[in-house]
């Protein structure tokens, strides 16, 4: 078995206790962290090996954004793909050895406040990114590998269920209709698998996000599925579970999304 996980930690060196503390109580194999803020330099390898996960694929950037996949198991880093077209660094992809399982782990951009490409840019470049993505996707050879696994944060949230309130949430960024089909469009390109909703059905509630802004992210749960888990139709047969760590949202110093895993029979 192989255990695999996701977490938008928004900053590795300021949260790297909990990152410990995940992967102590959990020893899943691989983990993928999207915005680690910091220069591959910077990233705390040592800290990370200490405790079992000595083999990394860092793509950093200075402050902003960056992307890292720890491991227990030896991988081979295979790609950068600059899907924002402007140098950021959102994705990397790896390939476990002896598996031949690929996990892709990108971060999408947020797209700022205003669902409007004309009257905010940085919507246009979300769209955009999504629609390099989607070629990418069309392009997946999987004759030579056990099958590709993309995970991260999407920052969309695409179903009436990732979200406390869809009539409410309409015309925010996450949750708009052309993001939604955008995203679709994606999913359709290689077929991919939404595998929490393999283990978490529609409708039920599931989230992976709760915004700072509330103090007790419980007490009105206003919470969105921004967070994924997809695979390829090969490698999707062989997971066997799914889960979330939703009390690590209230962990000390705490990241505004919560660790996915997810575990495949290979």
């Amino acid at each position: 078995m192989i255990s695999v996980a996701t977490w938008n930690i928004n900053s590795v060196r300021l949260r790297l206790p909990i990152v410990e503390r995940f992967l102590q109580e959990e020893a899943v194999d691989v983990l993928c962290l999207q915005e680690i803020k910091c220069q591959e330099h910077q990233f705390p390898y040592e800290a990370l090996a200490a405790i079992g996960y000595k083999h990394t694929a860092v793509h950093g950037q200075k402050g902003y954004h960056g992307v890292a996949t720890v491991s227990r198991l030896p991988l081979r880093e295979y790609s950068r793909h600059d899907w924002q077209a402007n140098g950021e660094a959102r994705h990397v992809g790896v390939e476990l050895e002896g598996s031949g399982m690929r996990i892709d782990n990108v971060y999408v951009p947020a797209g700022g406040d205003e669902p409007d490409r004309d009257k905010n840019p940085k919507f246009g470049q979300k769209l955009d990114f999504l629609g390099r993505m989607t070629e990418w996707a069309n392009d997946i050879d999987g004759a030579d590998h056990a099958g590709t696994l993309i995970v991260g944060d999407f920052n969309i949230a695409p179903l009436p269920s990732d979200v406390w309130g869809h009539k409410q949430l309409l015309k925010v960024v996450s949750h708009t209709p052309i993001e939604c089909e955008t995203l679709d469009r994606f999913k359709s390109a290689h077929d991919w698998v939404d595998v929490g909703r393999e283990f978490i059905k529609d409708p039920e509630r599931y989230y992976s996000w709760w915004s700072y802004r509330s103090k007790d992210h419980k007490a009105n749960d206003r919470g969105r599925r921004l967070d994924h888990m997809w695979a390829t139709p090969k490698l999707a047969t062989k997971a066997s579970g799914h889960r979330l760590r939703e009390d690590a949202r209230s962990w000390e110093k705490p990241s505004d999304h919560i660790p996915l895993i997810t575990e495949f029979d290979l």
